[in-house]
């Protein structure tokens, strides 16, 4: 299987434009790339982009976490800031800041987006939400109203949003409900259009194709990084091609390829 994967990897990687030499475990993150992309554009982000200088902030929970001495830079938060001043060149000053707090619901991270644009500034906050939720059975109801919220709050803010939904753990996935959350922030993002990475479907089709065993991911520590190393470089992906949609909204022109390339 594994050797399957390899092939495949390699072959999505020449599809997408980046060189095959990056390796098997490269092109092991892009084997779900088919369910990450850039539906609505990221105007802030582009502009940013522009003025050489991108400020993100990455709000969530524990998982956007790795624990550990070099755990922070080890966790997607840095993976994504390394993946961006990758494709972006080195001209163009990236920084990406975790704000992550255990067990806090949707509501309750509203309070700290409202921080988060005083201390920082961001041109992007990468908002990690629904696990808390689900686990704590906060009504659907009200989390989508949270979620609406926070949004109103970063658009005051003039700055972007993308959401990440929850992990998947094929462990846990029996024991917590996520259904109606999982469509709770899927509609918000389509209402508002608003990025979503789909974080449960892509970990979902890791574990299901044999990228990655997940049952062990919380064991060890070398999956869980190598993980958290995909998903930040796919969502370094995501935020490049919602910037270059809101270039090619504007000018109308379509001609984004600059921004296009993963300087690998």
């Amino acid at each position: 299987m594994r050797t399957l994967i390899a092939a495949l990897s390699a072959a999505v990687l020449v599809a997408a434009g980046v060189s095959p030499i990056l390796g098997a475990e490269e092109g092991a993150c892009y084997v779900a790339g088919s369910l990450v992309h850039a539906d609505f554009a990221l105007p802030h982000t582009a502009a940013a982009i522009d003025r050489k200088h991108v400020s993100i902030v990455v709000v969530g929970s524990a998982s956007s976490s790795l624990p550990g001495a070099e755990g922070a830079a080890k966790a997607y938060p840095a993976r994504l800031q390394e993946s961006l001043m990758r494709r972006l060149g080195s001209d163009t000053s990236v920084k990406v800041v975790a704000r992550t707090k255990a067990r806090d619901t949707a509501a309750e991270m509203v309070k700290t987006l409202r921080q988060v644009l005083k201390d920082e500034k961001p041109d992007l906050v990468i908002w990690q939400t629904g696990t808390v939720d689900a686990m704590l059975g906060v009504d659907p109801d009200e989390f989508q109203t949270a979620l609406g919220s926070g949004l109103d709050v970063l658009r005051a803010g003039n700055a972007d949003a993308v959401f990440v939904n929850m992990q998947y753990s094929p462990r846990t996935d029996s024991m917590i409900s996520l259904g109606a959350y999982v469509d709770a922030i899927r509609f918000v993002a389509l209402q508002r259009e608003i990025p979503l990475f789909d974080r449960l479907g892509v970990m979902k089709d890791w574990n299901e194709m044999g990228v990655f065993d997940l049952s062990t991911a919380t064991k060890k520590i070398d999956v869980a990084e190598r993980v958290h190393d995909c998903i930040g470089r796919m969502l370094g992906r995501l935020v490049v091609d919602g910037a270059a949609l809101a270039k090619t909204n504007v000018t109308g022109s379509g001609n984004a390829d600059g921004m296009n390339k993963d300087n690998h």
